[in-house]
């Protein structure tokens, strides 16, 4: 495990003014995505939208990497070129989703534990030499009255944690990704509650399986009163109950915080990242690691047809300008219509 490699590799992807772009869906929801637009989600069309992506001019000034599927990592542009090649010729690292999916955790209704682990070392091993020098693991957590429990937290951190050593050794920074959902009619204080646990529970079994702390990145969700709240917390609310949060649980050691967009909208997601930053300094970068958020608007105006990829790129780097800006608290909401 060469130390130095890794935390130079965790800090360039939260390198200011810059943040991950999520293109890691998997089958299942790639396919619901281009629904949205009426393309059918075969391999080539999956192909060529990422393509669209990943060759988008300029569009390094404000992704520092970008999350892969295990079908996307092995696959090449038109002319060749393997998709991780493409990304790094750019200073864009490649990165690699590598859990196999939530699945029910035994004896604990309602609740998941991520799996895919077995096998993992020889798989990131592969992944490694493809090109990829970041990963992401990614555990869920829904709240109830009665959930999450101690078990759940404790079982999804066990597994994060181990996925972070095994990363580590095979030279590649982990994205523990500790994700509370948001759907029901809980306030924010609870979920700052909720997200406050998973992360307490994360951060001890990242220490007890060794992981170097400076070599990890986090990717969490915002601090927000459920979805179902009739009067959900503003932005400024969102932003203080989540650098509050944070600065219970996380170490300062880690070097930066990439969040998820969830079922944010664009706008939101970038103002609510915009509003942390204005709060700063703080211990670590806050970053981004969006997939939907960044990715909306070129789906509606790629379409699926060839004809669209250079609108369907302007509307990329509009976006990841937008975003590139709330890494420092510049961003205003005029900027959303700027040309």
């Amino acid at each position: 495990m060469d130390l130095d490699t890794l935390r130079a590799n965790a800090q360039a992807l939260v390198a200011p003014g810059k943040g991950i772009l999520a293109a890691d869906e998997s089958g299942g929801t790639i396919k619901k995505r281009f629904d949205t637009i009426k393309v059918e989600s075969t391999e080539e069309n999956r192909r060529s939208y990422r393509e669209l992506l990943f060759s988008t001019p300029g569009i390094a000034d404000h992704i520092s990497g970008v999350i892969l599927f295990d079908e996307t990592i092995r696959q090449s542009d038109r002319a060749g070129t393997p998709f991780p090649k493409l990304l790094a010729d750019q200073g864009i690292i490649p990165g690699i989703k590598v859990d196999t999916g939530a699945k029910a955790l035994a004896l604990a209704e309602g609740e998941t534990v991520t799996e895919g682990l077995d096998g993992l070392r020889e798989r990131l091993e592969e992944y490694h030499a493809l090109g990829a020098r970041f990963a992401k693991w990614r555990a869920t957590y829904t709240i109830t009255d009665e959930t999450p429990s101690s078990y759940c937290y404790e079982a999804n951190a066990h597994a994060l944690a181990r996925y972070a050593a095994l990363c580590q050794e095979a030279g590649i920074v982990p994205i523990v990704e500790p994700e509370v959902l948001m759907e029901g009619s809980h306030s924010i204080d609870r979920s700052s509650d909720v997200t406050a646990e998973a992360q307490a529970a994360l951060f001890y079994e990242l220490h007890r399986n060794r992981v170097l702390f400076e070599g990890v990145l986090l990717k969490p969700n915002m601090v927000l009163s459920g979805y179902d709240v009739k009067t959900p917390a503003s932005d400024e609310e969102v932003a203080a109950h989540t650098v509050r949060c944070f600065r219970w649980t996380v170490p300062a050691a880690v070097p930066g915080i990439v969040f998820l967009s969830g079922g944010q909208t664009d706008e939101q997601a970038t103002n609510r990242l915009n509003e942390m930053n204005k709060l700063g300094p703080h211990p670590w970068e806050l970053s981004f690691s969006y997939g939907r958020a960044l990715q909306a608007p070129v789906l509606k105006a790629w379409k699926g047809d060839p004809a669209n990829v250079a609108t369907a790129q302007a509307a990329f780097t509009h976006r990841a300008n937008l975003n590139g800006a709330a890494r420092s608290g510049s961003y205003r909401p005029s900027m959303e219509t700027a040309s």
